[in-house]
């Protein structure tokens, strides 16, 4: 390779500057100083000419020149700025107005350097060019670690709902494998257990199969997820036979999945145990499940029926499993289950945070 192709070959890997300026002896000098630096500097008389080399491509950065014939540095710098991954525009004026250098910087020069006579800018314009591409250089590698952050998130939330449409699928086979296990045995004990187990991770399932399906991985819409558990609650114990109708008041509140699925199985046990407990046989009646806002970040769950009543004291019927379930979800809210005496029937309350 000969001195001369050598040379062509680090102009053509340099960093190539525009400079667009109807005073060619002026052009020259600014050249013969910007290659000084090592950069590879092209002339433009005009600004026609210069928006057509930009439009070439291979420019990273561009001096611009205020005063040129039929327009000025401002009638070109919004064309400029309007193309695509568009250089930066370092604004040269002779004029002593400050008002040019504010009106190039709003309209999108990254800098500005004053002409003077004794010719001093030429080294102030290559300092505006080195520090103009410095910044250039920061701002491409802050943009391309952003599209990888966007891209790594996506690609972290499209893992997370496959792994929550796995679980759910599984969760799903175990409630079903519980169900066979039911139909398999005689014992009415027996059944009702694998009745509330299967119950409990179907629940659990629940907040699962939102996550998968919704487009916030992150947080669970409580009242849609209560709602769809609450019609599978119904259908199961309408197929056991019990059928007292369920009523959901809740207003708009997301919970992230921890919380929610605690939510969910407290729901579940209050509910069944309304199912079993609240009405005497051969009657029906009504069971509400009511979700409020108590202030900013409070939420305040009740579960409630007309039926015999009950204050949380006094012997448990039952195993007492669905009691000890209800304080373990409590305590992951950092709650306590209470209930609420007076009227008729019973009401179980929980507050916790959001």
């Amino acid at each position: 390779m000969t001195v001369d192709e050598a040379g062509a070959l680090r102009a053509a890997a340099a960093t190539r500057i525009l400079y667009i300026d109807d005073d060619p002896g002026l052009a020259r000098l600014i050249r013969r100083s910007l290659e000084a630096r090592g950069y590879a500097v092209e002339l433009c008389a005009s600004g026609a000419e210069g928006l057509v080399r930009l439009a070439q491509g291979g420019i990273d950065a561009v001096a611009l020149d205020h005063h040129m014939p039929g327009q000025t540095g401002l009638d070109l710098l919004p064309e400029i700025r309007a193309l695509p991954r568009a250089p930066p525009v370092i604004y040269v004026t002779g004029s002593d107005d400050s008002r040019v250098a504010v009106a190039a910087l709003k309209a999108g020069a990254v800098d500005y350097v004053w002409k003077d006579v004794q010719g001093q800018f030429r080294e102030l314009l290559c300092e505006a060019v080195d520090t103009a591409l410095r910044q250039e250089a920061l701002r491409r590698a802050k943009e391309r670690a952003e599209a990888e952050m966007r891209e790594a998130r996506d690609r972290a939330e499209l893992l997370l709902r496959e792994v929550n449409h796995r679980v759910a699928n599984s969760l799903a086979l175990v409630a079903a494998l519980a169900h066979m296990q039911r139909n398999a045995v005689t014992d009415p004990a027996a059944k009702a257990a694998l009745d509330e187990m299967q119950a409990r991770i179907s629940a659990i399932a629940g907040i699962h199969r939102r996550l998968y399906t919704s487009d916030d991985v992150e947080s669970v819409a409580l009242d849609a997820y209560l709602g769809s558990l609450i019609e599978e609650l119904q259908a199961a114990m309408r197929a056991s036979g019990r059928d007292h109708a369920i009523r959901l008041r809740s207003e708009p509140v997301h919970l992230p999945p921890d919380k929610a699925v605690s939510v969910g199985v407290v729901v579940t046990e209050l509910v069944t145990n309304a199912y079993k407990y609240a009405y005497p046989p051969g009657t029906s009646g009504e069971i509400r499940v009511a979700v409020d806002r108590d202030g900013s970040d409070s939420i305040r769950l009740a579960v409630e029926d007309d039926g015999i009543g009950w204050t949380g004291e006094g012997e448990i019927r039952g195993t007492g499993l669905g009691s000890r379930i209800v304080r373990a979800m409590a305590t992951n809210l950092r709650s306590a289950l209470s209930y609420v005496p007076g009227g008729t029937g019973t009401r179980a309350v929980l507050a916790f945070r959001a």
